[in-house]
């Protein structure tokens, strides 16, 4: 699945997904161990050098390299959902804006949606979906807390916001992660017109 991420994370660079050296992205390459993205690189030219292996406690497997100040974010992921193949984060500008604006109210309801059918596990627009937003940290452990809260009464919704910062989407394989983020990101940016248009409160959870 190397060549499949380097692929997916080039274009989400090229998209505007991933800007300055911010974004990482990670494989499972065995049972206790992922390929995770090297810190401080640039993501829209990555190769298979700017990435390291750690295990599922986020301990460095390849010596001389530090990963993301994140890893902790990602592992958690392998270990609580042992059927996720890839987990991929990014910082587009819906992400961002929509994490700021819906985080008083902890998350972001999406229903009646043609698009939450490409989410696995949903047959219907007419099912609803939650997206959290969790407060932003420098402290992983808190975050970490907020998603062990949050990830086991409800592992149907593959992603995340962090407030201010971006979003956390997963999948069985490459494939899978990117097609949870291609819908996450048009129904973000869905979201934000229809608050603009209507001028509504949103609704509490």
């Amino acid at each position: 699945m190397i060549d499949e991420l380097l692929s997916c994370v080039r274009e989400l660079g090229a998209r505007g997904l991933t800007p300055a050296t911010s974004s990482n992205f990670s494989v499972r390459v065995g049972r206790d161990e992922i390929a995770i993205t090297v810190s401080g690189r640039d993501k829209s030219q990555l190769k298979s050098e700017d990435l390291m292996r750690v295990d599922l406690r986020g301990r460095a497997l390849d010596a001389g390299l530090k990963s993301s100040a994140e890893t902790a974010l990602h592992t958690q992921l392998y270990r609580e959902l042992g059927e996720i193949g890839c987990v991929l984060h990014t910082h587009s500008l819906a992400q961002t804006v929509a994490s700021k604006f819906f985080a008083a109210v902890g998350g972001i309801h999406l229903r009646d949606y043609e698009l939450l059918k490409g989410l696995r596990g949903h047959q219907t627009h007419e099912e609803e979906v939650v997206l959290p937003v969790v407060r932003n940290s420098q402290d992983m452990n808190e975050i970490t807390d907020a998603i062990e809260a949050w990830i086991k009464p409800q592992p149907r919704c593959p992603g995340y916001l962090i407030e201010g910062h971006g979003i956390y989407t997963w999948g069985r394989d490459v494939h899978e992660a990117k097609r949870h983020l291609d819908v996450f990101e048009f129904l973000l940016q869905a979201e934000l017109e229809l608050q603009r248009l209507r001028g509504t409160p949103v609704r509490a959870l």
